[in-house]
């Protein structure tokens, strides 16, 4: 079984908390939920910068992504600017130092936080980096005192596989929250922690 572990690494300049997940043989049928969760290797999800131009690159993906799905008034992606700015931190998940993807987590209020810019690198799609990146920003909300993570998808099929990874992590369907109001494009989900 794999096991994952938080290494904090802190300096009067810089405090960063990296979550490395290290693997372990198992004895998995091919095909079955235990055999692909195992399919992810070592990896590190650390606070990054989305300008970075890698990172930059798969955001960029993601909003034309959005773009092509949703009407304009329906796309809610932030752009790197956006993800830099306050209230937000952002983390990438790479796999032997390799980029296989990125999410955010902004606080909305003291108890209230939203999933922000989920996105694995198409070559990765699968192999469970967004189950590993949704699980660090549940143990970040928690050790930040959140006590609600919600998030706004999409309401369109480009987006079930989104809304049944947020439902397999204990997400359920719910109003508008924050700025958000009411659309057809979206769908809101939250869950208590």
């Amino acid at each position: 079984m794999g096991m994952s572990l938080f290494i904090d690494a802190t300096s009067a300049v810089d405090s960063r908390r990296v979550y490395v997940h290290l693997s372990q043989p198992r004895s998995a049928k091919p095909g079955s939920l235990e055999f692909r969760l195992n399919a992810l290797p070592e990896f590190a999800i650390a606070l990054d910068d989305p300008a970075r131009p890698a990172v930059r690159a798969l955001l960029e993906a993601h909003l034309d992504d959005m773009r092509a799905t949703s009407p304009p008034e329906s796309v809610h992606a932030l752009d790197v600017e956006a993800l830099r700015g306050p209230g937000i931190d952002f983390w990438t998940l790479s796999i032997d130092g390799v980029l296989a993807g990125c999410s955010a987590l902004r606080v909305l209020t003291g108890e209230h936080g939203e999933i922000k810019s989920m996105r694995t690198v198409a070559s990765q799609r699968g192999r469970g980096v967004a189950g590993a990146l949704v699980r660090h920003l549940l143990t970040e909300a928690r050790v930040r005192g959140i006590k609600r993570l919600s998030l706004e998808t999409g309401s369109q099929d480009f987006f079930a596989s989104a809304r049944r990874l947020y439902a397999r992590h204990g997400f359920e369907v719910c109003g508008p929250f924050g700025d958000y109001v009411l659309d057809p494009n979206s769908v809101f989900m939250t869950r208590a922690l």
